[in-house]
């Protein structure tokens, strides 16, 4: 942890008391593609067998006398349990079978952005976001207020996509971090899917989606300008010097993000002047483009 960098007090007391509540809420691990496992087989008094195997890609292992068994999804006592029934039914009298995780590979959680050791982390449990956020050892002071989940993602981030571009591409969920750091707010914390990456941005960083407006064509000042709740296009125009010389505000169009793809809304801003049609609020991250006239 750098110098100097202190957590939110609400966020340190929340560190604290968080392995007691996971300790009392936490589920059993369930079994995963590549967890490493420990398999011993004792039946008339004497190990008939011990030895480690890797869940394949496809969720299987190859378990000793009977062959491949699905083991993805289930917890070690429930694929206990699977192996001993054959086992029985087929080979010895009254075998018991243990299962331990020697190594865990298929819980992975990938974090980056205002964090203080942004990477990949496996968890031996399902992860909050609270708790990755922890792993990582806490925001930086810099952080901005929302952080961006990306489902199934981790791979494509390791095989070195930028996670702004996915940010951008694949519709995160948006949680408020004010709400859950400064705030304590558990409510908001996510628990996370294997293969999520979460992305902190910045606070100095662009980030139209969530903060700004974009105002361009004839206007006096096009750019960037901070949204504001009830910002509607006539005010976009205001705060942008108002219209120029040759601006055409009856072909105004906002343009506007919609899943994949883009929805554009046209207004005629001389109606809204007028009184005669009302004006139209704006969302985070709309784009307003003011044509030039046709004369």
């Amino acid at each position: 942890m750098k110098p100097g960098y202190v957590l939110p007090l609400l966020f340190q007391i929340v560190l604290l008391i968080f392995p007691a509540i996971s300790g009392s809420q936490g589920k059993a691990y369930r079994i995963g593609p590549n967890d490493v496992l420990t398999l011993t087989i004792h039946a008339g008094g004497e190990k008939q067998h011990e030895g480690n195997l890797t869940v394949s890609a496809d969720g299987t292992i190859n378990a000793p006398f009977i062959g491949a068994i699905k083991a993805e999804g289930l917890t070690p006592s429930q694929l206990e349990k699977q192996i001993t029934e054959p086992l029985a039914t087929d080979y010895f009298v009254n075998p018991k079978v243990n299962i331990y995780i020697k190594e865990y590979h298929s819980l992975h959680y990938y974090i980056t952005g205002a964090v203080e050791k942004p990477g990949l982390y496996e968890m031996t449990t399902e992860a909050s976001l609270l708790e990755l956020i922890a792993k990582a050892e806490g925001v930086s002071l810099e952080r901005g207020n929302v952080a961006y989940i990306m489902r199934s993602s981790a791979d494509e981030v390791i095989s070195g996509e930028k996670v702004e571009d996915l940010a951008s591409r694949k519709e995160p969920i948006k949680v408020d971090l004010q709400r859950l750091l400064d705030r304590g707010d558990m409510s908001v914390n996510l628990i996370l899917e294997p293969g999520d990456v979460v992305y902190i941005p910045l606070k100095k960083a662009l980030d139209l989606a969530v903060s700004k407006i974009y105002v361009e064509g004839e206007v006096k000042k096009p750019g960037l300008y901070d949204y504001q709740p009830g910002m509607t296009a006539m005010n976009a125009c205001i705060m942008a010097g108002g219209f120029d010389r040759f601006a055409a505000p009856n072909r105004t169009r906002i343009i506007r993000k919609k899943g994949k793809g883009v929805e554009i809304i046209k207004i005629n801003l001389n109606r809204v002047k007028e009184g005669k049609i009302p004006d139209i609020e704006l969302k985070p991250g709309d784009r307003l483009h003011v044509p030039e006239t046709w004369l």
